[in-house]
Formats: C-alpha cells, structure tokens, sequence
C-alpha cells in the first residue's frame, strides 16, 4: 500500500477533469491517496487527542464523499482516532479499474484497505449505502469490526416510500443519460436544493457556509466525467442487493454481525423508511436504537452531537476499545 499527502485534489483526478475545482478541507483534516491493486482510495483523517485510540472508519452514502463526516469526527477525536474514505467514484477517489459499483465491490474496497494498513479491527459506521457496505463488512469479516454503528443504513423494504422512487430509478438502464439531458440546464445550487430537501429533516439546519461549501463540492462533482456513472451503477448495486436471498442478503447478513450495534434512524427519512427501525433493531444480535424524529437521512450532519452521544456510549458499553 503506498500512502501521499494530499493538499486537495488528487494529482491524477485533476488530469482527468483539470478544471475541477480543489476538494474541501475542514481546519484539522488531513487528506491522503491510498493506492492498492487496481483501486486508489481517498481517505480524510483527522489526528487523534492522543496516541493508542481505537481506530473508527466512516462509510458514506451514495452520492456523498468523506466530507459527509466533517461535522462528526471532531466530536469523538478524544475518544477514537477518525478516518472517513472516499468509496471508488465518490468523493476524490476514481473508479475502480474492475468497474464494480455494486455494494459486495465497495465492502470489498473498505476490506482491502483494512487490510493493507493492518488498521482492523475498528469501529465501522456507515450511513445509507455505507451502512450497507458496513453490514457487510461485518458479517463477512468480523474480524474486522469492534462495533458497527449504522445511520438509516440501506436495508431491503418491501414498501420503499414514494420519495425514494427518483433515486431507485437511477439503476434503470438509460435513465441516467436521460435524466442528465432533461437537467443539463441546472446550476449546482439548483441540484444542492434538491438534494438537501431529500435528505435532511430541515434543511433549514443548514448554514449559509454550509450550503456554500456543499454548492462548491456539488460544482466539483459534475465536472468530472464518471459522476453519472459512479452513480447509476452504485443505485443498481443497491437494487441488486435487496433481490439477493439466502445468506448473501442483506437482511440474512445483519442476522450474522457479531459487534456491538448502535442504529441510528430519522422520523423525518425521506430514503429509508423510519418503520424499519423497529425491524433492524430485531435483526442485529446485540443492538440499540436511537431514534431522532427531527432528523432525515443525514443525522450525522444534522445532529452531530446526539450521534456522537450514541457512539460514546457504544463504546462504553464495549469497555472504551
């Protein structure tokens, strides 16, 4: 594994789209380019209060970036040393060379890089397709993982809410170039609106830097030529996912994690349903559940402290490690 510095967008990204604005860094994160085999993963960091903190690695969700965890991480430096990656096509990591979106390919991609910097196991949490991804992880190796704390993670419903249908409707083939012709006159502000008003409870939460800085992020994404890709084929993966059965579905591998569990869900999702809580907190062996009925489906950007909160007593719970 070779590691470099990076004091904002990856040398080999802005090759590709060079007028690709820099990735934001919050004051305290450190950004680094992780290259193994056939995959290159960005990962932000922010350094420990002290040395011999556990490890803990953010998974975020589909069309988000490691910066989805920049209002968490400083909340929990003291008790956790914090890194947050970059899944292959998001954020600033490329797409993997073997073209896998699916959620098997990105836990494979989380795997790897456990792995290659002997990190694990660690404190996983993962919010939507991360948790997903995190799931994964869990159940096939739980060697892996010391606790897993998933927000409104993407688990199979039989119901999905109308208001997810939009986003479930990228895996269908050709809607994507379609939905990108119908919208090619749409600002990023425009597109950042519509995002914030699926995903937070209120975005009215948001504050003005908060909502500039995710129009500059937004701007930054769309310029680079794999976007719509990384994105149609990571919702499929999803679809494909909650179709599996037997012991490679989702629901069957929540069943097998061993860790600690802390769920995390929102009154206000409009992606996952609020109703599943109560089946997710069944399902998990050793589990427990927050329920925030404010927030939507970003609770660790919208109530940073509550998650924190609910971590801190996971890791209590679990002796401090």
């Amino acid at each position: 594994m070779s590691s470099t510095e990076l004091p904002g967008v990856r040398a080999a990204a802005a090759a590709v789209a060079p007028t690709v604005s820099a990735v934001r860094v919050a004051e305290g994160e450190r950004l680094r380019s992780v290259t193994l085999p056939g995959l290159t993963l960005t990962v932000r960091s922010r350094p420990p209060e002290r040395a011999g903190l556990p490890p803990a690695l953010f998974v975020h969700g589909l069309g988000g970036s490691s910066q989805n965890w920049t209002a968490l991480m400083p909340l929990l430096q003291d008790v956790v040393n914090c890194e947050a990656v970059d899944l292959p096509g998001f954020g600033d990591s490329p797409p993997p060379d073997d073209g896998n979106y699916s959620v098997t390919g990105h836990a494979r991609a989380v795997i790897r890089f456990l792995d290659a910097g002997g990190r694990g196991p660690v404190h996983l949490i993962g919010n939507s397709l991360g948790g997903a991804v995190a799931i994964r992880v869990a159940a096939v190796r739980p060697d892996l993982v010391r606790t897993l704390t998933l927000i409104s993670p993407a688990l199979p419903e039989i119901r999905v809410q109308l208001s997810a249908a939009p986003t479930a409707l990228l895996a269908v083939p050709g809607i994507v170039s379609l939905f990108a012709r119908m919208t090619r006159d749409w600002g990023a502000e425009q597109r950042t609106r519509g995002v914030m008003a699926l995903c937070y409870g209120d975005p009215a939460r948001v504050s003005a830097d908060g909502f500039r800085d995710a129009v500059a992020e937004m701007e930054r994404r769309l310029a680079l030529p794999y976007f719509w890709d990384a994105m149609a084929r990571s919702a499929r993966g999803i679809v494909d996912a909650y179709t599996l059965g037997g012991q490679h579905g989702l629901w069957r591998q929540a069943e097998r994690v061993l860790a600690p569990t802390q769920l995390v869900y929102g009154g206000r999702d409009r992606l996952v349903s609020f109703r599943m809580a109560r089946r997710a907190s069944a399902a998990f062996r050793d589990a427990r559940l927050l329920t925030l009925p404010d927030a939507g489906h970003v609770a660790m950007m919208e109530y940073p402290e509550a998650v924190a909160q609910a971590f801190r007593e996971l890791l209590d719970e679990c002796g401090g490690s």
